[in-house]
């Protein structure tokens, strides 16, 4: 089965007892049962099972050729349910560039549970591989990363970590199955804040792993089901709902995002676009090995370097609405350094380019015309 046909059959059934197409939402926190511990059907309490939540993983898990989804409450949730994983000893190697939350829960709370964190440009063979020990236990990449649109190669790290018998997480928010399938390049495990493209609407929050090892979806469900960051009812229903539509916003988000970036690149303010389908962008060869298109996601900063540009430009769009979050059928942007990435130390946003100047856009479905037309009187 192809992709367009997984995004709205894949791993789908109709309604068992009314033959409805669309999963029912089972707004209930428990079911019957005919003796005690005995339940009527296959579900017990929501927070381990819920019949809508199971449409919605099991959609997860096809569109990203996995054999085990699961559902959380948020993206944070979903990586928290990871990190439960690992104990005071334990070493993880992150990526340089994460988003703000990523990096919030890994140096704050996680800080005092023993378990030491490295962050390095995965780009660099002979500094991430210098890191891994025998305390090493996982390897966490976002690609492309948020803000920056650095990527990494998921067969090289898969490779390496294969060898040393550690798990390596990817974040595929940015790119959605849609464009790349990490699972299928190595990885062993896969997140997505769902809010964003999965989701599609800007109107639920939710979160994502895909694994493809059996036993390692039943440790992570046991996490999930232990702690209870679970997706409620009707948010999973709407996220499955977005998952439908993905390819056909995708295209139009990759379309947009190309026409964007052609205008942004030539205009005489601006000053340096981040984008992997650029083929000046360092990593254009590895987007173009292990991803199908280059997404909506774009950045920039000005020539000025001023942070007041920055501002002044925000504050005059009219199309693109100035808010945190990305992905949605909307235009959204953003300045990382005073929003999505505020919660990182100034030092340290510096040091991986985060400036103060700093744009994301994330490029929506409107019709492009209008989206330049709003960017082009912004900067005016």
């Amino acid at each position: 089965m192809k992709f367009n046909t997984k995004a709205i059959h894949g791993g789908q059934h109709h309604e068992k007892v009314t033959g409805a197409v669309m999963p029912p939402v089972f707004q209930t926190s428990t079911f019957a049962q005919s003796s005690p511990g005995k339940p009527i059907g296959e579900y017990e309490y929501s927070r381990a099972a819920n019949p809508t939540r199971t449409a919605l993983e099991d959609a997860l898990a096809s569109i990203e050729n996995g054999t085990r989804g699961l559902a959380f409450s948020s993206g944070l949730a979903a990586t928290d349910c990871v990190l439960r994983s690992f104990k005071a000893g334990d070493e993880i190697i992150a990526m340089d560039d994460l988003y703000g939350g990523t990096y919030r829960m890994f140096t704050r709370i996680y800080k005092d549970s023993g378990i030491k964190f490295h962050f390095v440009d995965m780009n660099d063979s002979a500094k991430f591989q210098s890191l891994i020990n025998e305390n090493t236990k996982l390897v966490w990449v976002e690609t492309p990363t948020n803000p920056l649109m650095k990527l990494a190669d998921i067969a090289a790290i898969a490779k390496i970590t294969k060898e040393k018998n550690i798990l390596f997480a990817v974040d595929n928010t940015f790119a959605t199955p849609y464009l790349q399938r990490p699972l299928d390049l190595g990885a062993d495990i896969v997140m997505h804040s769902a809010t964003k493209y999965l989701g599609g609407h800007s109107d639920v929050i939710a979160g994502a792993l895909v694994v493809k090892d059996s036993a390692l979806g039943e440790q992570l469900h046991f996490q999930q089901f232990a702690t209870g960051g679970t997706l409620g009812p009707m948010d999973s229903y709407l996220v499955l709902r977005g998952i439908k539509t993905l390819h056909l916003r995708m295209q139009r988000h990759c379309e947009n995002g190309e026409k964007v970036v052609d205008f942004l690149k030539n205009h005489p303010k601006i000053g340096k676009v981040f984008f992997p389908g650029l083929p000046e962008h360092p990593f254009h060869e590895i987007a173009k090995k292990q991803m199908s298109g280059f997404g909506g996601m774009v950045s920039f900063n000005f020539k000025s370097g001023a942070k007041a540009d920055a501002i002044s430009f925000l504050e005059k769009l009219k199309v693109f609405t100035l808010a945190e979050s990305l992905g949605g059928v909307e235009s959204l942007a953003n300045h990382p350094a005073l929003m999505t990435h505020a919660s990182i130390p100034e030092d340290k946003r510096i040091e991986i380019g985060i400036t103060d100047d700093l744009v994301r856009l994330s490029v929506g479905i409107e019709d492009a015309e209008d989206l330049m037309a709003d960017l082009r009187q912004a900067l005016a």
